[in-house]
């Protein structure tokens, strides 16, 4: 089973680091630890960011903050039923 705030903990931690705001996915990269191979995971869900950006396609640029977009983001995982 998914731990949803461990999950959103793991992306903000990831993505804070971007200089906001934020205007296409390719902003987000410099920020992560391991680039696109950075993977998070919580109990059966394992994604790289580079996964994450194909799945969660309906992201709406820009994001003045990363509270903003790890809502999207976690929107969109359970829209897709992927959390």
């Amino acid at each position: 089973m998914v731990d949803k705030e461990d999950l959103r903990e793991q992306f903000t931690e990831a993505f804070e680091g971007a200089d906001y705001p934020i205007n296409s996915p390719m902003d987000l990269v410099p920020a992560l630890p391991d680039g696109p191979s950075t993977t998070f995971e919580s109990g059966d869900f394992s994604m790289t960011a580079m996964e994450l950006n194909t799945k969660v396609s309906g992201a709406e640029f820009p994001y003045e903050d990363v509270e903003s977009f790890v809502d999207e983001v976690m929107d969109g995982l359970e829209e897709q039923g992927l959390i």
